[in-house]
């Protein structure tokens, strides 16, 4: 359960989000267009971070761009 121990890890890199305008799922409530964020884990679609509420949450990539 690696998922547990995100918080602790390392961090990967770092993405700053470009918009929060999402099709399915709001997301302007936990995201913040301009603010850099640190990526804890990574998969092809998802990016992993620590999101406004303090939590760990998944987002997919077009939310972000590389720092």
């Amino acid at each position: 359960m690696i998922h547990k121990h995100w918080y602790e890890t390392d961090t990967i890199k770092q993405v700053e989000c470009v918009h929060a305008n999402a099709e399915k799922y709001v997301v302007e409530n936990v995201l913040t267009p301009g603010k850099v964020y640190d990526v804890k884990n990574e998969t092809e679609e998802f990016i992993f971070i620590v999101d406004n509420t303090g939590k760990m949450g998944g987002f997919k990539k077009d939310y972000f761009k590389e720092v």
